[in-house]
């Protein structure tokens, strides 16, 4: 009997496999830096670069089994038909970062390494350009945290302090809210494009809500993000 057209399985070079892993290792990690250094996301954008290199890594010993071995490469589908997030990517801009990611790793995989290196440098060419002619907000992240004392049963005042930041920040997004004990306690996203705004809505806060507490966070100078 015939084997319908398919190539019979091939032995894993090792000295290849070590090759493309540590290609993908080494262009993973650059992913990894670009994504912290010019990702715009809110989330804690050092612990998911870090995941990059597992991901390429991962993807590459995959592919490299699985086209080493007809059997496993039938087997593949079922397989990873179990695969689920856990926890689902909900910013368009870290899903571009995996599949990145996933895409060097099936490259290296495939033992086609120059396409992957040169592709690779090209996307990552075209961000950091599309990256250097976006104007920057000089402090990106920014998040106010304020609390006011009471009473504020009826939350009138988050209406006053949205409307008086709106007057200073391109950006306003209220995050989280709790009133309890008589006491507001708010925190807020702001776009901030230079030193001089956010030293007049400083200004503007103590003179509104003289007994306020105020503190600026800045989420990419924080430690550990």
């Amino acid at each position: 009997m015939g084997t319908l057209g398919l190539t019979p399985s091939q032995p894993l070079e090792p000295a290849a496999l070590a090759i493309n892993l540590l290609l993908s290792g080494a262009l993973a990690y650059l992913l990894g830096k670009h994504f912290s250094y010019f990702g715009s996301t809110f989330s804690n954008r050092n612990k998911f670069a870090y995941v990059l290199a597992p991901i390429a890594l991962t993807t590459c010993l995959v592919i490299s089994v699985v086209k080493a071995s007809l059997a496993l490469s039938l087997g593949l589908v079922g397989a990873l038909s179990i695969v689920r997030f856990r926890t689902p990517v909900k910013e368009p801009e870290e899903l571009a970062y995996l599949f990145m990611a996933i895409a060097m790793g099936l490259g290296f995989g495939a033992d086609q390494r120059l396409p992957t290196v040169i592709a690779f440098a090209l996307i990552l060419g075209l961000l950091t350009l599309r990256a250097a002619l976006q104007k920057r907000s000089a402090y990106p992240n920014l998040y106010l945290n304020i609390e006011m004392p009471g009473p504020h049963d009826d939350g009138a005042p988050v209406g006053e302090l949205l409307e008086l930041l709106t007057e200073h920040v391109e950006t306003v997004d209220l995050r989280r809210l709790d009133i309890a004990n008589n006491t507001l306690a708010a925190t807020v996203y702001l776009d901030c494009k230079d030193a001089d705004k956010l030293v007049a809505v400083q200004k503007a806060l103590e003179a509104k809500y003289p007994d306020a507490s105020v503190t600026f966070v800045e989420q990419s100078g924080m430690p550990g993000v």
